[in-house]
């Protein structure tokens, strides 16, 4: 799908997709390929060397091969990563407003919460066979990690600068909720999961409709004052 978008002269500025995605090290590395930056969620399954960790030759012994570069430490857990970081590692992060009455300054719900963000070695066999050398390439791990909890909740990896600054790192993960928000009004108002036909170019025509109909809905809401947006 992003090959043909971009088929078109439609570039991909960022790529942000769940964890059923971003535990796939082979969609991560198709990203990179193809010179894409994504922040894409990840299960605590996924594991990782820290940024220092440098693999080392062990001494030939004299029979067999000679031995090559590795990791002396196993790879851990992102989960543990993170909570060996600690949790005063977290630092407040407020990535925008709410849509419900709050206690902010524009009168709506702050949406906020407390981050790590670390920078790690992504490991696993196809991470490994895909790095240039025995060294693993650093990428940015971001986990949520609200005052209340005990441990983080949710997390994120990121193959974006590393000199980029928290609140971009949590404001690029957390915009799944607009393509969440955005799916549920193409089903809800739209039409999107009203079709009943059998065929592949009908159903393609009706989500080609449905999306250009969501387009056309979208840019009104941008053109239009504030004020008309709350009196409509």
């Amino acid at each position: 799908m992003i090959d043909e978008m971009r088929s078109w002269g439609i570039e991909v500025p960022l790529a942000i997709a769940d964890g059923g995605y971003g535990d796939t090290a082979a969609f991560r590395l198709g990203l990179e390929d193809r010179g894409l930056e994504y922040v894409v969620g990840i299960s605590t399954t996924t594991t990782a060397q820290p940024e220092e960790a440098r693999p080392r030759t062990p001494a030939y012994t004299g029979r067999g091969r000679r031995p090559v570069p590795a990791y002396p430490e196993p790879a851990q857990t992102i989960k543990s990563l993170v909570i060996a970081a600690g949790k005063h590692a977290a630092r407040p992060v407020q990535w925008r407003k709410g849509s419900r009455p709050g206690s902010g300054r524009s009168g709506l719900k702050r949406m906020y919460s407390r981050f790590v963000a670390l920078r790690i070695r992504p490991a696993g066999r196809e991470v490994r066979k895909a790095a240039p050398g025995a060294e693993l390439p650093a990428r940015w791990l971001l986990a949520e990690w609200p005052a209340a909890e005990d441990e983080p909740v949710q997390f994120w990896l990121s193959n974006l600068p590393e000199n980029t600054p928290l609140a971009i790192l949590v404001r690029n993960a957390k915009l799944r909720w607009r393509i969440e928000n955005d799916y549920r009004e193409m089903k809800q108002a739209l039409g999107l999961a009203h079709f009943e036909g059998r065929t592949w170019p009908g159903w393609h025509h009706h989500v080609t409709l449905v999306s250009v109909a969501h387009a056309f809905c979208t840019l009104q809401r941008l053109t239009r004052s504030p004020k008309e947006t709350a009196s409509a």
